[in-house]
């Protein structure tokens, strides 16, 4: 083999390998900016994001998770809230407190704990109910209904922007404990 064709293979396998690497990356993560202040404290306008795309290929979003998905309303926009009813939940708001199947949430990533009217919703199958942490400023479930699973583009797992904010998403799992497995 001579050293141009030698070469010419060489460029075609890094290409190659690029291109694969590439499309395993898109197809698996993606970024996303904050817009807004509807999920602070825990996430601020402009910051970034990561998003685990395939975190729901083997299993549903649990109650606590960040999720980024398609508006409802017009799903041109993304947007980014926390899970808090899974199918089949039902979900009790009074003007201070929120309630899943009964268990009211003691919910520390929430600064203000705001509604504004009691209501009452029970989560479809294949729906989820979110809703941002700064609830006075909160544009959600609350306001425009369900999320549609097929609507969720991923987990938000990691803030990476700016890096003087890096860290994991917690999730407050604890938070969500004496509720009822989801369906």
């Amino acid at each position: 083999m001579n050293k141009s064709s030698h070469l010419a293979r060489e460029i075609v396998e890094t290409l190659a390998l690029t291109l694969v690497i590439f499309l395993v990356i898109r197809f698996t993560i993606q970024n996303y900016q904050v817009d807004g202040t509807s999920m602070e404290s825990s996430l601020h306008n402009s910051q970034y994001v990561l998003v685990n795309k395939q975190a729901y290929l083997f299993q549903p979003p649990a109650r606590g998770d960040v999720i980024v998905f398609s508006w409802p309303v017009d799903t041109t926009k993304d947007l980014i809230k926390r899970v808090i009813g899974l199918p089949g939940d039902t979900i009790v708001t009074t003007s201070s407190t929120v309630q899943v199947d009964g268990v009211v949430l003691q919910e520390p990533y929430v600064k203000v704990p705001f509604n504004m009217e009691g209501r009452q919703w029970v989560v479809p199958p294949n729906n989820y109910f979110v809703m941002g942490d700064n609830r006075q400023f909160s544009d959600d479930s609350r306001d425009w209904g369900f999320v549609p699973k097929s609507y969720i583009i991923g987990k938000a797992v990691m803030i990476y922007w700016p890096v003087s904010n890096w860290q994991f998403i917690n999730t407050y799992s604890s938070v969500f404990t004496t509720i009822k497995p989801g369906q």
